[in-house]
């Protein structure tokens, strides 16, 4: 018997900067988790996967993600994908000093 599809977005790392990114809806890449397309459709969910992985120009290593829905938008189902919602760890700066203020 399969595992019934859990809903995932699509996450990267932009190419220049390295900075964490997901897919939106509108196939703009947002550096806000909560803005990503929540994908409750196995079927869609390869074909964003497809769709981000031809931006080798823009982004390196998309991947679906486990979400779930959210009051402002997904929001993560594991410590790793919420961990990289904050950005690099080792000094505040990026999205660490934005989230503070």
């Amino acid at each position: 018997m399969s595992r019934r599809f859990t809903p995932k977005i699509v996450t990267a790392n932009r190419l220049r900067e390295g900075d964490v990114v997901y897919l939106t809806a509108d196939d703009r890449w947002s550096e806000l988790h909560h803005e990503a397309e929540l994908i409750e459709d196995e079927a869609h969910a390869q074909l964003r996967l497809l769709h981000a992985s031809a931006q080798k120009l823009m982004i390196v290593g998309p991947y679906l993600a486990d979400a779930r829905p959210g009051p402002r938008g997904p929001e993560p189902t594991h410590f790793r994908e919420e961990f990289r919602t904050r950005g690099p760890s080792n000094y505040n700066h990026g999205k660490q000093a934005d989230l503070a203020s």
